[in-house]
């Protein structure tokens, strides 16, 4: 038997999902999901084969919610249209299916699912690079989800004060404290406003409004003192781009 979840704030739309699903008896859905957290809990629990997620549903997204996911099913995505998401899906993903849908474009999704072996390298594979497509929408520059324990906190870019390099995550630093977050710092130097947040030196990316003053330091380097009273180290390199973007 296929264990699948159902992730979508529409009920209507889990219950198409559901019926259509109906025609393929060897698919049992194990719950229905209205958000992104719900959706997290239920694939902790119940290690699903493969979810139907949403991409815009509200508290955080269907992407903002697969970065949170250890282990990865197989993914069908049902949502209405987005270019950004639409390439991510068409390089990336097991297949996603545009509102509303037929029932024959449905069951193409789950045959090409039902035809492929499962490879958890590959599928992790996926996910990551599907994830990287869709960082470059707009609507995932606004903020950043952790997750903490058992909980998740979504972060507001604007109360970033700078990011730092810790070993496979990336620290992010708040006015609440420090979050882990496993991405590169390449990642979050291609997806911040390059105008708003600098990649001083290889190990951190700084928010321009937290730089107070900018001091001398060793021979060709700065310091980057922040409101906070932390001090940044800034590289030769990371110096030229600060002072581009300030303007001096």
């Amino acid at each position: 038997m296929i264990r699948a979840i159902l992730i979508d704030d529409e009920p209507l739309a889990r219950m198409v999902v559901r019926e259509y699903l109906l025609a393929y008896p060897q698919i049992e859905v194990l719950q229905e999901c209205g958000d992104g957290f719900e959706g997290l809990k239920a694939i902790q629990q119940h290690q699903p084969d493969l979810i139907f997620l949403d991409v815009q549903m509200p508290k955080i997204n269907g992407f903002e919610m697969l970065e949170l996911v250890d282990e990865q099913p197989a993914v069908i995505f049902t949502t209405a249209f987005d270019e950004y998401a639409i390439k991510a899906f068409e390089a990336h993903a097991t297949d996603y299916l545009l509102k509303p849908f037929s029932m024959e474009r449905f069951a193409k999704a789950v045959d090409k699912f039902l035809a492929q072996a499962p490879s958890t390298g590959n599928t992790v594979a996926k996910k990551e690079e599907l994830l990287e497509t869709a960082s470059h929408s707009p609507a995932q520059h606004e903020r950043i989800v952790v997750k903490t324990g058992t909980k998740v906190k979504i972060i507001p870019v604007a109360d970033v004060q700078y990011l730092q390099a810790d070993d496979d995550y990336v620290s992010i630093i708040t006015p609440e404290g420090s979050f882990l977050k496993n991405k590169t710092m390449s990642f979050f130097e291609q997806t911040l406003d390059a105008r708003q947040f600098v990649r001083v030196h290889r190990s951190y990316i700084v928010s321009v409004q937290e730089i107070t003053r900018i001091d001398p330091y060793e021979k060709d380097s700065h310091l980057a003192i922040l409101k906070s009273g932390a001090k940044i180290p800034v590289s030769k390199t990371g110096y030229v781009k600060l002072k581009q973007v300030l303007g001096i």
